[in-house]
């Protein structure tokens, strides 16, 4: 590691003020992904703005429903709520798929939602990358890419976000809270993340100094009979190779409402809209849902190893839909 200061930060508006006069200052809470990459040189921070003791551990129900999970709340703490395992089973089997326990234990919400990819060639410094020096290239592009993006890359990255929690997160329509140098603002899920485009070394949305307070997840009543299915290499501590969260409303045999979300497939948790309003009005059945999993697959651009991930995306979504669709459960 580089030398570097540490400070205990005061409050969200101490933390801010830091970060915001030092542009190589990093927020630090769990510290499960950035001490990682601080070994290996791919983060060198002036100094590390410890926000652990920050008053943002709470999660709260919200007026009309929904609830507000802080920041600093840890993975498992999440997981475990008995509102989020009644209201959004999604998410929690999504947590609990993700990591091992002693790390679930210490990572934070705001931590998850800011990990970086786990691209091999990101993390080898022996490669060129575009994410970690712009202008260098993509040695995954043509390399081997097995793990990497079906949507969504640009020929500056094909990396994919590894995070399963924020797969349900986009599916639920979450709020990210953050709090910066110019004040409070709120931005959806959806929009946190994004795609590499000509700056893949910018993974989010967020404002220099600004600084994840809480994330908002609205109240989705059919949420409960909401899936989470992650297929991956081998049964533990994997990332996935497609992942998909599912949650759908049956009115009688037409749907009525649907969220439906990937991961593994993109630079960031992957909507597939067109899939989604194809489904309302439907008859709930196995046809129906291999209509909506073709069109979820339609962009889909496979490179040179990951091809097979077409067919497992279609396979996962069919069987998440299925399982939602008669009320839920371990899809």
């Amino acid at each position: 590691m580089n030398k570097f200061s540490y400070i205990r930060a005061t409050s969200v508006k101490d933390a801010v003020q830091r970060a915001s006069t030092d542009e190589n200052a990093l927020f630090i809470a769990g510290g499960t992904n950035l001490v990682d990459r601080m070994k290996v040189f791919l983060d060198e921070p002036s100094q590390l703005i410890d926000i652990s003791r920050l008053q943002m551990q709470r999660i709260e129900p919200i007026a009309g429903g929904g609830l507000r999970i802080g920041a600093l709340v840890s993975n498992t703490a999440v997981a475990d709520h008995p509102d989020v395992r009644r209201n959004y089973p999604m998410l929690s089997r999504a947590i609990l798929s993700g990591a091992s326990q002693q790390i679930r234990n210490v990572a934070s919400v705001g931590g998850n939602l800011l990990q970086r990819t786990r691209c091999p060639y990101y993390y080898d410094t022996a490669f060129a990358c575009n994410k970690r020096e712009p202008g260098s290239g993509c040695p995954a592009a043509t390399g081997i890419n097995r793990m990497h993006a079906l949507f969504g890359a640009s020929d500056q990255c094909i990396a994919v976000h590894p995070s399963d929690m924020c797969v349900p997160l986009a599916a639920l329509d979450a709020i990210v809270e953050v709090e910066g140098p110019k004040g409070k603002r709120q931005i959806p899920f959806t929009e946190f993340h994004r795609l590499p485009g000509n700056m893949p070394q910018q993974d989010s949305n967020l404002e220099p100094g600004e600084l994840i307070t809480a994330v908002v997840v609205p109240p989705v009543p059919f949420a409960k009979s909401g899936v989470y299915l992650k297929l991956r290499d081998r049964a533990s501590y994997a990332f996935a190779l497609i992942s998909v969260a599912a949650a759908i409303d049956v009115a009688g045999d037409s749907i009525k409402d649907v969220r439906l979300a990937m991961g593994g497939v993109a630079h960031k948790p992957w909507r597939p809209t067109e899939a989604e309003k194809f489904l309302i009005g439907k008859p709930a059945n196995a046809e129906t849902f291999q209509q909506a999993a073709e069109i979820a697959l339609q962009g889909a651009k496979p490179l040179t190893h990951n091809s097979f991930k077409v067919e497992l995306a279609k396979r996962a979504i069919k069987r998440s839909l299925t399982v939602s669709a008669k009320g839920g459960g371990v899809a």
